[in-house]
């Protein structure tokens, strides 16, 4: 079921497994589907998006359990990756462009390894691809705040780490907090915390050879997801030297929530990354 609306062409997909996923779709070219993150459901590109549809096909989409999307059967980052499969191959016919931020980058590393065929390249953001003990702490700190008082709480506790300091010193900063607040508060806490321990149970090290072509892009100063994470934790400083071809850019000044800090400069890092595939994606 579809309706176009400004553009905007919004519906729903029925899988094969009786889950439902809830989808926006806009722009034209070259598709690009992203995949949110644990807090949050497609809201988590409200502030990218729009940068993109000039130039790109964007799907934007609810996770089965997060927002409009209605799951049934477990929530896991294993089950996300086959029921995007299935998605993509039923609804744009073939492979994509696939942005994954936080924990849709780890549905997006799943996806890509076991379903090449319907993965282009990737776009890894702001991801840990194993959990050092500061992120498991941390995700514990928030999986009982969102039990006890809901997702705007856990929204406010993840905004104390998510962004860089002198973002705070923003005149746009409060309006991007309540962006924060709106896009996590209309989740579901149970499916916050089931897709957070399915991130604290995971390592994807053995998946990355086995990746195409990927841009990996953070924050210096994402403290969830740091791209050089402890001893006990595999980032991208171990990533990009073990995906066969990867591509590492590192924004200044820039917190875990990349997409809602430095959404302008992320865009364009990416058409780069997208529309040049023999060139380096980072900005001269």
């Amino acid at each position: 079921m579809t309706r176009r609306a400004r553009e905007v062409s919004v519906g729903t997909l029925e899988l094969s497994d009786g889950s439902v996923i809830w989808y926006e779709r806009r722009g034209s070219g070259p598709t690009i589907l992203h995949i949110h993150g644990s807090g949050f459901g497609y809201r988590n590109f409200a502030m990218l998006t729009p940068h993109l549809v000039g130039s790109f096909d964007v799907i934007d989409l609810d996770l089965p359990g997060y927002g409009e999307s209605v799951a049934n059967g477990p929530l896991g980052v294993a089950e996300w990756a086959g029921q995007l499969a299935e998605f993509i191959e039923r609804l744009a016919g073939g492979p994509v462009h696939v942005h994954g931020t936080s924990m849709g980058a780890l549905v997006a590393t799943t996806l890509a390894a076991r379903h090449p065929e319907v993965v282009k390249d990737l776009i890894l953001s702001c991801c840990l691809f194993r959990y050092d003990n500061a992120a498991r702490h941390m995700r514990h700190t928030w999986k009982r705040g969102a039990l006890d008082s809901g997702m705007v709480q856990a929204a406010d506790q993840t905004a104390a780490a998510g962004f860089s300091r002198a973002f705070y010193d923003r005149p746009d900063a409060a309006e991007i907090l309540d962006r924060l607040r709106t896009g996590m508060g209309s989740n579901d806490p149970a499916s916050f915390v089931a897709g957070t321990e399915s991130l604290e149970a995971m390592d994807l090290s053995d998946l990355l050879p086995r990746l195409p072509r990927t841009l990996l892009l953070g924050g210096d100063e994402d403290q969830m997801t740091p791209p050089v994470p402890a001893a006990s934790g595999v980032g991208f400083d171990t990533a990009v030297k073990a995906i066969p071809d990867a591509e590492l850019h590192i924004l200044e000044s820039c917190g875990h929530y990349l997409v809602l800090e430095r959404p302008e400069r992320a865009a364009e890092i990416i058409e780069r990354f997208v529309r040049h595939p023999q060139r380096p994606a980072h900005l001269s």
